[in-house]
Order: structure tokens, then sequence, then C-alpha cells
């Protein structure tokens, strides 16, 4: 819970607590304080264990820390303890597609001489067809 808190810190709040509490009150503080915590863990897991017997006998194993989005990734897109970047990597590139879609275009069959002609693309510039109703007509 406090994983950031240093022995100087500690030390600082130890010293805070004596000072501000004293230290007749101080070991019927810490007690109440602990005895708090139990009773907030205590109440915690009892919730917890009725959200499990709700949702069915399927879900026994269910843990809520797993719906944090961390874990879920580690959970299901780690292999083991080592992440499959190869496997991501592959389902990301998008070359194989392209390739694919490449080869589509450079299909022979659409360059062949009795090819129908829809399905000939030409991509020579041409100019646009004038109407009756261009004004640059003249």
């Amino acid at each position: 819970m406090f994983t950031d808190v240093g022995p100087l810190e500690l030390v600082t709040l130890a010293v805070l607590a004596v000072l501000l509490f004293g230290p007749d009150r101080l070991p019927e503080l810490i007690e109440n304080v602990s005895g708090f915590l139990r009773k907030v863990r205590a109440f915690s897991e009892d919730a917890r264990q009725e959200v499990r017997t709700a949702l069915g006998p399927e879900f026994q194993d269910f843990e809520f820390e797993d719906l944090h989005p961390k874990t879920f990734v580690r959970k299901h897109l780690l292999d083991g303890d080592g992440l499959d970047l190869d496997g991501i990597r592959s389902a990301l590139d998008p070359r194989a597609e392209l390739t694919e879609l490449a080869e589509a275009v450079r299909d022979p069959a659409h360059d062949a001489p009795g090819a129908p002609a829809a399905r000939r693309v030409s991509l020579a510039k041409t100019p646009p067809a004038r109407t009756a109703f261009d004004p640059d007509a003249t």
C-alpha cells in the first residue's frame, strides 16, 4: 500500500505521532486504527464473496484485480513470463495484406489483350471532355 514511503518518512511519521498523541495514548490509537482496518478488510472480502456467489459457480475463481486493464493485458496477451512480441507484430503488420493487394493489381489476367475493358484501368492523363455549357469553349 505504501511502497513509496522510505525509512526517513516512517521515522518522521512516528515522531509526529508521538508528539501529537503522546506516548500514553499512542498504543490505544494504534489498536483502534488496526481494528478499523481489519473491519474494512473483512467487509471488503465479504462483499467480494457475495458478488462471486451472485455471479454463479462458473465465476468462483474470478478475481476483481483481473478487471484492471494492466492485469487484463498481462493475463491475456503475455505468454507465461514474456511478451509475445512476434505474435503482436505479425498481427499488426500490414505487409502481407499489401503484398496480396499488389499481386492482385499486377495480375497478368488484367493485362491480357482479351480482358474486358471494364477491368482494364488506364493511368494516362487525358484532357477533360468539353461540354456545350463550358464557358471556356469558344
